[in-house]
This record gives C-alpha cells, structure tokens and sequence, in this order.
C-alpha cells in the first residue's frame, strides 16, 4: 500500500504502524469536507451490502414459500372427449302381457253329470276337438220320442192331405157343402203345422244330444280349467278357458306426450321379465285415455310362437328412427345428490364440475341431452376415476392402460419331473 507523503514525514518508520494508527492519522490530516465525503461513501457501502444480502434472502424466502405452496395432485385419472354418434330414437313404455283374445267354454246343459274331461291345462287343441262330454242318455231317450211324435204328425198330415183333396175333388159335384170342403182344408193345414212342430222340437233335442261334447271354439292353447269329472254343472258355467291361437299382445301404458309419436305397424323391441327380448308390432291405439293416470293402451301383437306367458310385465322400447346424439362414456358422469355431472379438465390440471341431463343408453355410453351446449367435443373430461373428485381438485393424467388392472398371467403348464435312471447296474 502507498503510503502518503505527509505520514512519511513524520514517521519515517511506516512499516512498524499497525493499520489502525495509520487511518487514525490519515483521518486527522483529512479536511472536515474530505471526511464527510468519506463517510458518505462508507455508509452508501453499507446500505448497498445490507440491501443485496435482503434482496438475497427474500428470494430464497419466496422460492422456499412457492416450492411449498404449490398444490398436489389428489387422484390419477384418465381423459376422455365427447364422440358424436348416430343413435336409434326411442323411447320407453311399461305394460303387461295378455291374451290377444280369450275364449271361455261353458255348460250349456243343466241337470247332466260330467262324464269325461279329455284335456288339461296347457294342451294345445284345434277347433271342433272334444275337451269334454256330459252323459247322454236321456238327452238320446228324448230324441228318440220326439223322431215318433214327428212321425206320428206326419202321418196324421198324410190324412188330413187325403181328407182334403178329396173333399176339392167333390166340392165340384155339390156332394160336399162348401163348409165341409173348408173344415177339411184347415185340418190339413194345422196337421202340417203340428208336423212342423214336432220336427223344431226333434231339431232341439238333437241339438242337446251334440251340446253332451263340449267343443274348442277355435285353435288354441287352454289357459284354466274348472271342469271336474262327476260334477253337474249349470247352464253356463265356465269349464274351460282357451287363448285363441296361442297369439299373445303388451299392453303398453303410454303417456299422452308419446301417445302422439306412435302408429299402428311400428316396431317395438320388448325386454320381459324372464331376460327374453322379442320384437312386436303396434296393432292398435286405444281410443281413450285413463281419467287418472292419464295414460293409454297401446296393443303390440308379439310373434307366435313367443317364450312368454300371460300376465308377465315387460318394458318396450319404440323405435321411432335415428338422430344424432353426443355421448360419453357412463364412467365419465357422476351421479350426485339426484343430478348427473361431469369434471372438464382446465388450466393446471384442475377439474370444474358441470352439471348435465342424460339421454339415452347404449352400451356403455350415454348421450348428453340438456346441457349440450356447455359440452363440445373440443372439451377433456375426466374418465376414470370422476367418482371420486370434487370441484376445484388438482389431478394427474396418467395414460388409459395405467389404471386397467393387469391381467392374470396365464398358467405355465407344470414341467414334468425328470425320473433318474434307477435300474441296476450289471457288472461285466
């Protein structure tokens, strides 16, 4: 360090001067504006030093504060977009299944045992079979007495005929007044009329004598039955209960707004009870409405033969064309609270909760009806995984196949185990 001229004067040993010494003396031989200017410059020294060693630490304050307010992610999800599809349009109605027609068979004698039942719940019968006979021997005794009073009247005609035709021939003679001519002629009408008589009551009691078989109406399949062998039932009692030709129809209850969307010859697709899918046609629309319900019949015929029965409840669905629908797959939609919702993927990885109205199902995916405007196919969805998010989380995407569990590996055939060669051995 060059030692100023003045401090080499007066000492002229500078060497053994510690450095305290020397500015002490530099200080006292500085002018009062020289050391003022000095101690601006050391105290602008200071601040700039304490100035750079905050603005140091504030910055690794912030860093430490940003690395440890930085948001985690809650759940690993995967992505999906809205696919647009062109859907079958339909809608969906309940009824229950009955017999297009049902036909019951009754007594039409009274007083006449039950002979025979030929059938039972369940057979199948053609028109004109035998189902089942009363006995028949006093309706044949009656017939067999009413066949003579018939003979009886027409030989009594054949008289009053003769009696007649001879009194014309001799009303010309005058051997024969004119009012014996007319009392001959009465008689042979009335005897005819007696004849006639007799044979309407023949005609009844053979008819009696057929109504001992009681017949199937129509082909069909018998649904009930009450007839008992040695029982005498009633006129009129019903014996049997027969669908006619096995023909089946759903009754759907259809709500007025549908009612409108419907016609005879349309197909319905019909899902029963017993996991049995036909497919129908509309027969009719009922012309009246239920006052409480407010719903009308609509008669779907279903095709014969059909793996159903009378009585089952199934839900129809009509199929009234395609239309455009824009779906998603049922994972991506939460059901919450009665409402559906979805979670859109945004900035920084953070889900928003958007509630949306469902449509229609088709496999595993389900079309976005109300709502549809805030759902584009531009948007990510969350997929997998949505059950479990609420709004506002931070979530990680990982790939589809990250969260398929894997599969099992399959089985490696056992390796048969190696049999040592145990036979003696033989010395030569």
């Amino acid at each position: 360090m060059p030692v100023h001229p003045q401090c080499r004067l007066q000492y002229p040993n500078p060497i053994v001067l510690n450095t305290r010494q020397v500015k002490n003396t530099f200080m006292k031989k500085l002018s009062k504006k020289q050391a003022a200017l000095v101690g601006v410059i050391v105290v602008l020294g200071a601040i700039g030093l304490w100035a750079a060693t905050a603005n140091q630490t504030k910055t690794a304050d912030k860093s430490a504060i940003s690395a440890d307010a930085k948001p985690k992610a809650s759940l690993a999800v995967t992505t999906t977009k809205p696919q647009s599809a062109n859907w079958p349009l339909s809608f969906t109605a309940n009824g229950s299944i009955a017999a297009w027609q049902e036909a019951i068979v009754g007594s039409e004698l009274s007083g006449i045992l039950l002979e025979e039942v030929r059938v039972n719940v369940g057979d199948v019968v053609k028109r004109g079979q035998v189902l089942a006979r009363f006995t028949s021997e006093s309706v044949a005794a009656q017939v067999a007495q009413q066949k003579a009073a018939v003979e009886e009247a027409r030989a009594a005609l054949a008289e009053a005929q003769s009696n007649a035709e001879r009194a014309r021939t001799l009303a010309n003679s005058g051997a024969l007044s004119a009012q014996q001519t007319t009392q001959y002629e009465i008689a042979e009408r009335s005897t005819k009329a007696r004849l006639m008589s007799a044979q309407a009551s023949l005609d009844m009691q053979q008819i009696r004598l057929r109504q001992t078989r009681v017949v199937a109406p129509d082909d069909g399949v018998i649904s009930s039955r009450t007839a008992t062998v040695g029982s005498v039932a009633p006129q009129g009692q019903e014996l049997f209960r027969l669908i006619r030709q096995n023909r089946l129809e759903w009754r759907a209850e259809v709500n007025a707004t549908d009612l409108q969307q419907i016609k005879p010859g349309q197909v319905v697709k019909l899902h029963i009870t017993n996991g049995v899918t036909v497919e129908g046609k509309v027969r009719m629309i009922a012309p009246t409405a239920d006052p409480l319900t407010r719903n009308a019949l609509v008669y779907v015929d279903l095709p014969v033969p059909v793996n159903a029965h009378a009585g089952m409840f199934g839900t129809g669905e009509f199929m009234l064309g395609q239309a455009e629908a824009l779906t998603l797959p049922q994972s991506a939609v939460v059901m919450r609270d009665g409402f559906s919702y979805v979670y859109q993927l945004g900035k920084d990885d953070k889900v928003t909760q958007t509630k949306i109205t469902l449509g229609r199902r088709v496999g595993d995916r389900i079309e976005v009806t109300n709502g549809a405007s805030k759902i584009t196919k531009d948007m990510t969805l969350v997929a997998q995984g949505a059950g479990f998010l609420a709004n506002g989380d931070i979530v990680s995407v990982v790939p589809a196949t990250a969260l398929t569990p894997p599969s099992a590996p399959a089985a490696t055939p056992a390796t048969k185990p190696t049999v040592a060669n145990t036979a003696p051995l033989v010395m030569k």
